[in-house]
């Protein structure tokens, strides 16, 4: 008895086109997931930066950086860790610039993305720690989503099964790339038997690392980059055992595949961080131009100044930002009072932005009511503005 004479009846299809041509526009599969799982990711995060205090818009400055060197990243790690495929016997070295046509590895992703996103935040003023833990439940969503073209592409399957959910592969054509090869009839040709669809594998996984940062966050509170570390932590988890089920080509170290090695040594350096690091969440209020709240955005902080709407004004990104405590966050949230900042005060995380001239100056927006002996109304007087409501 062999194992396709106990392949059941039921299987998962494959497609048999992963690129369609518009006009001369070739539109590959492939590219669209991870097109939409970039702008899923960056909603998410959106929504987790404003709701720590940035002001809204921030993400897209970020991605400008974090996307093209996340993609510049993912192609070099591909192309180190398969020297064979561009500079080995038969290999052509310009086709390591062919991104097009795949290879994209998650590890290279992952840290070109991450030096991207500090660069834009140290321009933008904002904690690279806030950035991470704003990010870390939408990156695994934004792979789950990704992983969906591995299935137009028929690619990254696992060995041969008899269950339920076996995998029908098509025999893609080489000559005709984003296409499976047909028979005299025209018809699809099938690889024999079904196989492990380890990229749905880890598409579900990357769903349940989704809800797990979402919910230790919501009740541990994690600030200081805890909540990216988790997510690395729970992603490189799964990503080990799927990894072993793979059967594509992939190259070993002592007989196991790189990425399994990778998997294990990130896992442990994301361990490391998550149990030596502590501090609370940090929020964030702005200072210069957006230093007010806007009690029409719930939950979240405006870059708009109130007087400025009213005038038609367009609304000015703030100059820095200032890491506060929860506490003195919803204060600010609720009364429009900029926290003072005095020596004895615990701040959750350094700042990559100068904010002492601000501080310094006597009725800057950096000074308290303490510091200064002013009101939110005199405060107003001498800058035009009201202090924000209390949120209803």
């Amino acid at each position: 008895m062999t194992l396709a004479s106990l392949t059941p009846q039921a299987a998962l299809p494959s497609p048999s086109t992963a690129v369609w041509q518009l006009g001369p526009v070739p539109i590959r599969a492939y590219a669209l997931c991870i097109i939409v799982g970039i702008v899923v990711a960056c909603w998410v995060t959106e929504r987790r930066l404003r709701q720590r205090g940035v002001a809204p818009g921030a993400v897209l400055d970020i991605a400008v950086w974090a996307v093209p060197a996340g993609i510049i990243g993912a192609r070099i790690y591909h192309v180190i860790t398969s020297p064979e495929k561009y500079f080995g016997t038969g290999g052509d070295p310009l086709k390591a610039f062919a991104i097009w046509e795949g290879g994209l590895g998650i590890w290279g992703a992952v840290a070109g993305g991450a030096v991207g996103a500090w660069l834009a935040a140290r321009q933008l003023g904002i904690p690279f720690s806030v950035v991470a833990d704003a990010l870390a439940p939408g990156l695994p969503l934004a792979q789950a989503i990704g992983r969906l073209g591995n299935w137009f592409n028929n690619e990254l399957y696992g060995g041969r099964t008899s269950l339920p959910w076996g995998l029908e592969i098509h025999r893609m054509d080489p000559d005709n790339p984003g296409h499976a090869l047909r028979d005299d009839a025209g018809q699809p040709i099938l690889e024999p038997g079904l196989y492990h669809p380890t990229f749905a594998y880890e598409l579900l996984w990357n769903l349940g690392v989704v809800a797990l940062v979402l919910v230790l966050d919501r009740k541990l509170r994690l600030g200081r980059g805890r909540a990216f570390a988790l997510y690395v932590m729970g992603y490189t988890a799964g990503r080990f055992w799927i990894e072993l089920m793979r059967t594509d080509e992939a190259n070993t170290i002592l007989g196991v595949r790189l990425n399994v090695w990778t998997a294990g040594l990130v896992f442990l350096g994301a361990l490391a961080y998550f149990v030596r690091v502590r501090g609370p969440r940090e929020y964030l209020v702005p200072i210069g131009a957006a230093a007010t709240p806007d009690p029409a955005v719930d939950s979240d902080v405006s870059q708009v100044d109130l007087s400025a709407r009213e005038a038609g004004a367009q609304p000015a990104a703030p100059e820095g930002y200032r890491v506060v405590s929860e506490e003195q966050y919803r204060h600010w949230r609720e009364t429009g009072e900029t926290p003072a900042e005095s020596d004895g005060e615990a701040r959750p995380g350094p700042v990559d932005t100068p904010t002492a001239g601000a501080d310094a100056a006597p009725g800057s927006a950096g000074d308290g009511a303490a510091s200064t002996g002013q009101t939110p109304e005199d405060r107003a007087g001498a800058t035009g503005t009201r202090p924000a409501e209390r949120d209803s």
